[in-house]
């Protein structure tokens, strides 16, 4: 029997992927590609798919194929116009991002948001269990978050002891994930479900996030704050981590994106801010990360896991083996 004739067909848990979300003509392309390479920095052996409203201009498309991205055009999703209290456009952006749970060619995807920065690999959070929604919990006390009960009462889910839920004001709210970062699984079904469901739920300040955390209530599960340390954890809680062993930074605060960075707003002369601003410039301006001058590593993180995948209980099984981000 010749090794073609076992090839086994390859199971939806084994194609993975990294993804993104970009819309308009701005400067979040160079977002996305500072997180391109910065995946390849830390060698995933994982592509980085970019999913794209139509408004993206076909010069950013060509910057980010030129970074090996996968680039993927999505249709914008609307939400009832007639319960939008705030501007239309900020939702449509932000619900579009419900479109990756059309991307069924994978079975498992780590979403990313573009001003995100991956200082460490996270591959192995693939080989979390399936059926889950995993993703870090945010942080209440900030002021955008001020018509909230949680921040009105000084309550945060980051340290519930310091100020412990009031009894009066019932249950505990259920844990709540930032939406910057999250591993979740692709299905048509999900997706469907998502809309009807949006059809019924009326759009509020944090769009997709609120959304995204009500809809995913039951199977979220928690990671830890390395996996997505947002901005405003650096000066709320800092006695939750070691900045030395973060993995991945979201900079999310104002005034926070590298590529507009200019120190003067709140909290952004920190030196823990500049360090991590110096550090995404490192890796933006690394012209030896650059897809064109990679070809070498790729082809080295290419071959670990097709050797592995061909060698297994000597058997030879079909694997997608993606480009590297």
């Amino acid at each position: 029997m010749s090794p073609a004739s076992i090839i086994e067909p390859a199971t939806d848990l084994q194609k993975r992927a990294y993804v993104t979300f970009l819309a308009g003509n701005g400067d979040y392309v160079k977002g996305v590609v500072g997180l391109a390479k910065g995946l390849r920095k830390v060698k995933s052996v994982y592509p980085l798919v970019v999913a794209t409203l139509p408004d993206v201009p076909e010069e950013h498309r060509e910057i980010l194929e030129s970074q090996g991205c996968i680039v993927r055009e999505i249709e914008p999703v609307y939400p009832p116009e007639n319960q939008t209290q705030f501007s239309m456009a900020y939702y449509v952006i932000n619900y579009s991002k419900l479109r990756i749970w059309e991307f069924v060619d994978y079975g498992k995807m780590i979403y990313l948001d573009g001003d995100i920065q991956v200082f460490d690999n996270i591959d192995h959070l693939f080989e979390k269990p399936p059926g889950y929604f995993y993703a870090v919990m945010d942080c209440f006390c900030e002021k955008t978050w001020s018509s909230t009960p949680q921040y009105q009462i000084k309550y945060c889910q980051q340290c519930p002891e310091k100020v412990q839920w009031p009894l009066e004001m019932g249950s505990p709210p259920p844990l709540y994930f930032n939406a910057g970062m999250f591993l979740y699984e692709p299905k048509l079904e999900t997706y469907f479900d998502l809309l009807e469901t949006l059809k019924a739920t009326t759009p509020t300040s944090f769009a997709e996030q609120d959304f995204l955390n009500m809809f995913f209530r039951d199977v979220y599960q928690p990671i830890p704050p390395v996996y997505n340390l947002v901005s405003a954890m650096l000066w709320r809680h800092p006695d939750k981590f070691d900045l030395d062993k973060v993995k991945v930074v979201h900079y999310c605060a104002a005034g926070a994106k590298p590529w507009r960075y200019t120190g003067k707003e709140e909290n952004m002369d920190r030196e823990d801010i500049k360090v991590l601003v110096k550090k995404w410039w490192e890796i933006y301006e690394d012209e030896s990360l650059d897809f064109k001058n990679a070809t070498v590593p790729v082809a080295q993180e290419k071959l670990g896991p097709l050797i592995e995948a061909l060698t297994e209980d000597g058997v030879v099984n079909h694997m997608n083996i993606p480009s590297a981000a």
